[in-house]
């Protein structure tokens, strides 16, 4: 026989799937670049001294294999009833926002709304989350959520630090609060010089001396009591009170905002998410109205559009704290979208009603809990709570508990929680009161402790205002309703599903059915972060296996999959470096040196880690000026801690200098920090910890195929060199998560968003080491097909060794402005009437397009984002000589919608069909944007970020 077993094994490889263009195709993308091979394009294009060989990784799997692999790793977990509490509940995710979100890809594989335009189904479910959070906690704005409710506590804590009054350094926080937070919020205070104190509020709290105090509410024991007077005694001397806050109690307990909290932050994962081992789940973060320009984050407001209808947005994008640099406070440049997205629905399904009822059951049972083990001998500590009592036990207790199935806290010398969630019945309380009350024949009946339970929550503490008005809260009661309301919004948006997204640095990819299919699956998703490590083996294995195959990717020695998103990635790779010259005496290294062309994040980063921020420069090309570095470094070689450097570079090519860069920061003392994002471009052909830097991030969400969810959720996990492991994040519920030596956790969770890392793994063992080189391969070899299509309408910016760009290329727009009035803006708003996203727009150069195709796109859909690129050149040379009219044409007026372009009067100077169907194909499948252009300058003059009545709206355009 002509063919063997193994090429028959390998005719269906998974690699064939991701890799969009087929193997004819690539032969054409090459002629017409002008190349032979994929190899020989490499060999042009990335510098021969940063070639790595082929990382040893295990043969690739066949999609079926990986999930058995996958089903081997949720076998050796065990899904017990959780009753740990601690911020993380089980709960019930409706059946009809699973299948129709969670699970579709025209929710989760969209980008962050930054073109609004395109975006209005999520913008406008964001909008439900941020009135939902608002409503519940009694604030007057609320963001479209944070990463989780410790990293939203140190947010808060350095928003009140630059707002407050009291200009102390120090902060007081509970001991009452979660101790994860505390853990966050001191690794987060460290660096900025906050003196963070942890006490008893009742007795050591002495607010004259500080700026900020922070509670829990209810309190991690389960306690609920009204701290009005601590509030007043803050507010008096100048302080300002931030409050951690359980979601659901908020149905039944008054509102932080109504007994004088300045911050409401939490969690919103018992609505409906997953505990998935911790995460991904959304934080909220809510205020006052006057704090608006200093919330971290993004918020979303309401604007109108060309024809004065509403239109959502995200507002006041110029206070975003990552584009302020190095003055900025934050980081923050992303939210958990889709974990929002997905709270914002649980609250709709069920409503005000439903919520209250959840809570009262919830509140209910735990009532009748305490009353069952007073009479057992075990009277709760805490006589007024909501869903968690906490009694003193000894071991035994905890240990029967488990062996029943029951997880209860046992973190506290003689003390055991237990904390009830709506999962939670009547059965369940039976079987903890077996479990206290072992070898006893007690006899308590649940009828007859509810006949003894009396109102447990004081007066004082009891809602009584309204929450969830909305009509929207109220509509949609029927799964088909609901149904219905979920495919308008869907279809309101622009996501993978429907087209390429081109985005530089962004690398929309394949987010395969195969990589997302264990992420529901109980074993992983029910696992709560602190479960007993003898039921969390299984994904405790798989994260490990996950750490050795990025160790072997990038070649450093250890990796973190802690930090939730990039920028905490960024910042954890910072502490380690700053840890490490800690540890060798040298505290007096503070100076980072960031090129002009990086990230806005990367100095925002620098200055959250105790740095400061010194700009190196640029060349002609985009390249780090080398002879201005050699002189920063020189003239701060006494402080020299870290150069933060992307590569491949932002402006889209593998700098020559690398090597040399690297020499010259180590020559004075420093470390390299190399942001991962461009890291789609290298996996495979080189290795980072082979060529220099001492450590990097990577974005999960990027490169390694955990889809955006229309902005989050993300993993920036960092890998470092030898010398550097004993400073990645630790956290103290968790040992085995992080060094004893590291700097603290810089997460909630011991490992981060650790559900979906079930994503990144099945991707690399399905594609393998040679399949992921082969997509690094495509990866270049597209973007540079589209820099040679593209060339004759759009001049590439930048080009590197032997006129090649990387996984991106940027086009120059800059000279439409003078010879036709059109900017970028234009042309990324024309590209929605063709059914496209726009690349990034002026970044990291003003009045440019930064395109990145990736390596799952076909040809086909390169070559349609070439015509719609082409027709819209051809358009504005229309406008440059005159047959299109210089204010009224079809880049000015983009996007169209159908209103406007079946509208019985037609009042623009070229016809409907040119709008709505500039090329041919468009007719057989036309996109319509849901609403014209956005006037940004409404939206941010009247802030609208809650939702009242839609006829309210047209107020703004008056």
């Amino acid at each position: 026989m002509s063919e063997s077993l193994h090429d028959l094994e390998r005719f269906d490889a998974f690699e064939k799937r991701h890799i969009g263009p087929r193997p004819h195709e690539i032969e054409a993308m090459l002629a017409t670049i002008g190349c032979d091979s994929l190899g020989a394009l490499i060999d042009q294009t990335i510098p021969a001294r940063i070639r790595s060989p082929l990382p040893e990784l295990a043969p690739p799997m066949t999609e079926q294999q990986v999930l058995e692999a996958l089903q081997a790793f949720a076998g050796r977990n065990r899904v017990a009833t959780s009753l740990i509490g601690q911020g993380y509940h089980d709960c019930v995710t409706p059946a009809v926002i699973q299948r129709n979100v969670l699970e579709n890809p025209g929710w989760y594989t969209a980008y962050t709304p930054y073109q609004a335009e395109i975006a209005q189904g999520r913008l406008e479910l964001l909008l439900v989350f941020q009135q939902m959070v608002m409503d519940l906690t009694g604030m007057d704005l609320a963001n479209a959520s944070l990463l989780d409710e410790g990293t939203a506590a140190a947010e808060a804590m350095a928003m009140m630090h630059r707002l407050a009054r009291n200009k102390s350094d120090r902060c007081f926080v509970a001991a009452s609060c979660h101790p994860q937070t505390i853990a966050v919020l001191q690794t987060r205070a460290r660096p900025l010089g906050i003196d963070l104190v942890v006490g008893d509020p009742a007795t050591d709290f002495r607010p004259e001396d500080c700026f900020g105090l922070i509670l829990q509410y209810p309190e991690t024991d389960g306690t609920v009591r009204a701290p009005g007077d601590l509030v007043e005694r803050a507010h008096a001397a100048g302080a300002l009170v931030t409050v951690a806050a359980d979601l659901l109690s908020l149905a039944v307990l008054t509102p932080p905002g109504e007994w004088g909290a300045d911050v409401v932050v939490g969690s919103a994962q018992r609505f409906g998410v997953p505990l998935g081992f911790g995460g991904p789940h959304a934080a909220f973060f809510a205020t006052r109205d006057a704090h608006k320009r200093s919330v971290p984050g993004r918020i979303v407001g309401v604007s109108v559009d060309g024809q004065g209808r509403p239109a959502y947005r995200l507002a006041l994008q110029t206070r975003e704290q990552h584009i302020r640099r190095e003055k900025a406070t934050s980081n923050i440049c992303t939210a958990q979208v889709l974990l929002a997205v997905m709270a914002a629905l649980y609250a709709v399904w069920h409503g005000p009603e439903g919520l209250s009822a959840i809570a009262r059951r919830v509140h209910r049972l735990t009532a009748i809990l305490a009353r069952g083990l007073t009479h057992l001998g075990f009277p709760p500590e805490n006589a007024a709570f909501f869903d968690t009592l906490t009694v003193k036990a000894d071991d035994e207790v905890w240990q029967r508990a488990e062996a029943a199935g029951l997880n209860l806290r046992h973190d506290r010398p003689g003390l055991v929680s237990v904390a009830l969630d709506e999962t939670c019945s009547r059965e369940t309380v039976k079987r903890l009161l077996d479990v206290f009350g072992s070898g006893l024949d007690h006899g308590l009946t649940i009828e007859g402790l509810e006949a003894e339970v009396e109102e447990t929550v004081p007066p004082a503490l009891r809602r009584r205002s309204d929450f969830l008005t909305h009509p929207t809260f109220h509509a949609y009661r029927s799964e088909t309703e609901m149904l219905r309301w979920l495919r308008r919004l869907r279809e309101k948006d622009v996501a993978l599903d429907r087209a390429m997204i081109p985005l530089g640095s962004c690398t929309m990819k394949l987010n395969a059915a195969v990589e997302m299919a264990a992420v529901t699956w109980p074993q992983f998703a029910r696992l709560p972060p602190f479960a007993p490590e003898s039921q969390t083996a299984g994904i405790r294995a798989l994260i490990a296996d996950l750490e050795r195959k990025l160790a072997a990717l990038t070649g450093f020695a250890a990796v973190s999959l802690q930090p939730n998103a990039g920028s905490q990635g960024e910042y954890a790779g910072l502490l380690a470096i700053r840890g490490w010259h800690v540890s060798r005496g040298e505290t007096h290294r503070n100076v980072c040196l960031i090129p002009s062309s990086a990230h806005g994040t990367n100095p925002a980063s620098a200055i959250m880690a105790g740095m400061e921020v010194v700009v190196v420069q640029c060349d002609t090309q985009g390249n780090v000026d080398v002879a201005d570095l050699e002189r920063k470094a020189a003239a701060h070689a006494d402080r020299l801690a870290a150069l933060m450097v992307t590569y491949p570079s932002t402006h889209g090519v593998f700098e020559e200098a690398i090597g040399r860069i690297c020499e010259i920061v180590h020559g004075h003392g420093g470390q390299v920090y190399m942001d991962g994002a461009n890291f789609n471009a290298m996996v495979g052909l080189c290795r980072p910890g082979d060529f220099g830097p001492d450590v990097m991030h990577l974005n999960l969400h990027k490169t390694f195929c955990i889809p955006h969810g229309g902005g989050g959720p993300g993993v920036g996990p960092i890998a470092v060199a030898a010398h550097l492991a004993d400073f990645l994040p630790n956290h103290p519920d968790a040992p085995s998560a992080g060094p004893a030596t590291g700097p603290g956790p810089v997460s909630a969770a011991p490992w981060g968003s650790a559900l979906i890392l079930v994503i990144p793994w099945a991707y690399i063992a399905l594609m393998g080491a040679e399949g992921l080189k082969r997509a690094s391969e495509v990866a270049i070899l597209s973007a540079n097909y589209l820099a040679a299509r593209l060339k004759d309408h759009y001049p590439v910016l930048y080009k590197g060794r032997n006129e090649r760009v990387a996984h991106e290329c940027i086009l120059d727009c800059r000279a439409f402005k003078d010879s036709a009035g059109i900017t970028v803006d234009d042309i990324a708003k024309r590209l929605m009437d063709y059914g496209f996203h726009a690349p990034p727009m002026s970044w990291p150069v003003a009045g440019t397009l930064m395109v990145e195709p990736t390596e799952s796109e076909p040809k086909a859909e390169l070559d349609r984002f070439v015509d719609a690129m082409a027709a819209i050149r051809r358009e504005i040379a229309g406008v440059a000589d005159g047959s299109l009219d210089r204010r009224d044409n079809p880049l000015v007026n983009a996007p169209h919608t159908l209103e406007a372009v079946t509208a019985e009067e037609w009042r623009h100077a070229y016809p409907p069909a040119q709008a709505a169907f500039p090329v041919s194909g468009l007719r057989a499948d036309k996109y319509w944007p849901p609403v014209g252009r956005i006037d940004n300058a409404v939206g941010d003059r009247q802030l609208v970020c809650s939702c009242p009545p839609l006829e309210d709206y047209a107020q703004a355009a008056e």
